[in-house]
């Protein structure tokens, strides 16, 4: 199963052909908006195949997407608290 990064743009004015790539290939696309993450696009099957308790395509899209979700480090902690 492939996951591609697609520009929300592109994913917009390409959207037919991206939705017949995840349903007759099984691609996964990430979009991405201004170079964040933004969404996942997947096949019915496929969720319903990580749904059903295949785990190690659960651990796979889960360790991808906390690969892919931004973080944002903007500012200091007053305290250890905080």
């Amino acid at each position: 199963m492939k996951t591609k990064l697609i520009a929300s743009t592109e994913a917009q004015n390409n959207f037919g052909r991206v939705l017949d790539d995840v349903v007759q290939n099984s691609t996964r696309y990430i979009v991405r908006r201004r170079n964040v993450s933004q969404a996942i696009i997947l096949s019915i099957a496929d969720l319903e195949q990580i749904l059903a308790g295949d785990e190690i395509q659960r651990k796979k899209l889960e360790k991808f997407i906390q690969e892919t979700i931004p973080v944002y480090s903007i500012g200091k902690p007053l305290s250890e608290e905080e």
